[in-house]
């Protein structure tokens, strides 16, 4: 019994040693893809060959893939949701009522048989052995023959079929802008798993979350249609359209069609745009990857055009100086699609009578932090989005207004509204699920890009530059989640954060401090708000002078690099805080700087009569 129960503890041991040391690891694929596209029917057959790699400990049984396109069909759940939610999106609807009592019917609803978008899996085999599969809406699930082993490579062998859908959201065919065809999330993708386990979650309106891999694209598409996307061409002198070397002569094809030939290494999403009247113009980045741009030859929009290229390439040199180097030879800025969406090594932008620049500035930046570190944006849609708006305002900041780049509350008041209105909404609601879409929108955007901003705040400018550049070089390919953010900060600063995560992420807690009493030499401040933080105070005394408090929160453990005069640290149980000054007070400050996102400043100054 001794000698069993001694086996036992070792056993119980090794495991949770096991547990707490398993290595990191992720899934890898390797397409094949051979596609022929019909630009009359919008209509497409293609050929499939996937290489999948199981890196984890797991055994899988099943596998499943994204039939993005099948969203666009009435009755989708995307349908279903566009006419449940009180604030749709307005691209996706046509309102049948009046401005001032509108009323919304989903556009997805009325489109017909040779409008809807589908994606259609012929035929399927599992190391050449016909598998069994079902189609559920957007996700095929796939009944292996065979389970697949840790550390085992499958290859999966397809034949499809798609129809590119009327352009509402994201891709389609003839869009606002007259683009033919915006091809995002246009093949079957295989779905991520992951230590959370499998990610096939329905496409209904919004975030994506994939697996990197490597990509060969071979699209056969009319010759004289212009193509731009992921990856970089191989055969620009069989194709040329601005792609070919011009000191070389250029050899097509003498049929109806040009077969364009794309390969993609480490991505985790190909995209492409095709257009007969694409304009296609290349500029280089100084010690960077060479710039394309594709728009429609319009005499309204060429000068928007032209005038955005030289201020992409600073923004590409920017985020590559304040995050990291930009890792591929290329990018494309394509006109297609609506608004702007960011995709591996290109986006696709709507647009052009008016600048664009901002929404360029905008989804180039996505590429760090969705392409490059490419956290699970369908759980964490805030790591992403939030903060790219920060980077993408330091970046608009410097480049386009000419100023010093510094992070300020200039965006809070979103957040403010959203709050007033109490229809805020925990970030670690799934993207699909928030009950707004302003919700989703301020949330994510707004309060995603507070996070950094007030990271200032409590850490100080200079180290979120610092972990902003680590969590990069830590993590980039790796799918990092919200806790490794908060620890590359905690490394980086040495001051304790696993508080300001809960708080600002997973509550909808909010910041309120006052100053509670003046009196003579004695401040009193008290918290109001559930979200406590730390708390800089600046006095100016009745002599003229000013000086600065910083009165650390005790759950920081530490202490951000400041001039100010630290005090004592504020525990959170108590409510309020009393200090002296040594001179006479004339007014009193919390917050000079105001990136503290408190909903109620009213209170945070104090002025003698």
């Amino acid at each position: 019994m001794k000698k069993l129960l001694t086996s036992v503890i070792v056993l119980f041991t090794w495991v949770i040693s096991a547990q707490n040391n398993t290595p990191y690891w992720q899934q890898h694929v390797n397409y094949t893809m051979d596609v022929d596209m019909n630009v009359n029917t919008f209509q497409y057959k293609g050929t499939q060959k996937l290489v999948y790699t199981n890196n984890s400990p797991d055994t899988l049984h099943k596998v499943f893939y994204h039939l993005y396109f099948n969203a666009f069909q009435p009755n989708s759940e995307m349908d279903a949701r566009l006419q449940s939610i009180k604030d749709p999106d307005r691209r996706m609807v046509t309102n049948i009522g009046t401005k001032e009592n509108p009323e919304y019917e989903s556009r997805i609803a009325k489109l017909k048989p040779n409008e809807i978008g589908y994606l259609k899996v012929l035929s399927l085999k599992q190391n050449g052995k016909n598998v069994k599969y079902h189609t559920e809406g957007t996700v095929l699930e796939v009944i292996l023959n065979s389970p697949i082993k840790p550390g085992e490579k499958v290859t999966f062998n397809m034949v499809f079929e798609g129809q590119v859908p009327v352009h509402i959201r994201r891709a389609g065919r003839n869009n606002k802008d007259g683009v033919a065809l915006s091809m995002a999330q246009w093949y079957p993708k295989m779905a991520e798993y992951d230590f959370e386990g499998w990610h096939a979650h329905p496409y209904i309106a919004r975030e994506f979350h994939g697996v990197w891999g490597d990509f060969d694209v071979t699209i056969h598409i009319d010759k004289n249609y212009t193509v731009g996307g992921t990856g970089y061409l191989q055969n620009p002198q069989e194709i040329g359209h601005g792609y070919e070397d011009k000191s070389q002569k250029v050899i097509k094809s003498k049929g109806k069609k040009l077969s364009w030939h794309f390969i993609a290494p480490n991505v985790i999403d190909f995209t492409w745009a095709a257009d007969p009247d694409y304009i296609h113009d290349t500029y280089k980045v100084e010690n960077g990857p060479l710039l394309h741009f594709l728009y429609k030859n319009d005499k309204e929009i060429i000068k928007n055009w032209k005038e955005v290229q030289p201020l992409t390439a600073e923004a590409m040199k920017f985020y590559s100086k304040n995050i990291g180097a930009y890792p591929w030879k290329q990018y494309s800025v394509i006109q297609g699609g609506d608004g702007g969406m960011e995709y591996a090594m290109c986006t696709l932008v709507t647009g052009g009578k008016n600048s664009i620049v901002g929404t360029v500035f905008h989804e180039l930046a996505h590429t760090w932090f969705q392409h490059i570190l490419a956290n699970n944006e369908s759980k964490h849609s805030w790591l992403d989005e939030g903060f790219t708006t920060y980077i993408s305002s330091l970046a608009s900041d410097k480049i386009l207004k000419g100023g010093k780049g510094k992070p300020s509350a200039n965006g809070y008041r979103g957040y403010f509204y959203v709050v007033d209105a109490a229809i805020e909404e925990p970030l670690t609601t799934h993207a699909d699920r928030f009950n707004l879409n302003v919700a989703f929108s301020v949330g994510s955007y707004v309060k995603g890009s507070m996070f950094l901003s007030q990271l200032n705040y409590i850490i100080g400018e200079e180290n979120v530059k610092k972990t902003l550049k680590k969590y990069y070089n830590d993590f980039k390919f790796k799918h990092p989640t919200p806790n490794d953010i908060k620890r590359t900060a905690e490394k980086v600063s040495g001051i304790q954060l696993d508080w300001y995560l809960n708080e600002w992420i997973e509550t909808i807690h909010t910041i309120d401090y006052a100053i509670n009493n003046v009196e003579g030499k004695e401040i009193t401040l008290k918290r109001i708000g559930k979200m406590p933080m730390p708390i800089d105070v600046t006095v100016t005394y009745t002599d003229g002078t000013t000086e600065n408090f910083n009165i650390p929160l005790r759950m920081m453990r530490g202490v951000k690099p400041t001039n100010a005069t630290i005090l004592k640290d504020w525990d959170w149980a108590h409510l309020t805080y009393r200090f002296s000054t040594p001179k006479e007070i004339k007014s009193v400050v919390i917050d000079k700087s105001m990136l503290m996102a408190d909903i109620d400043r009213s209170n945070n100054e104090f002025k003698t009569e």
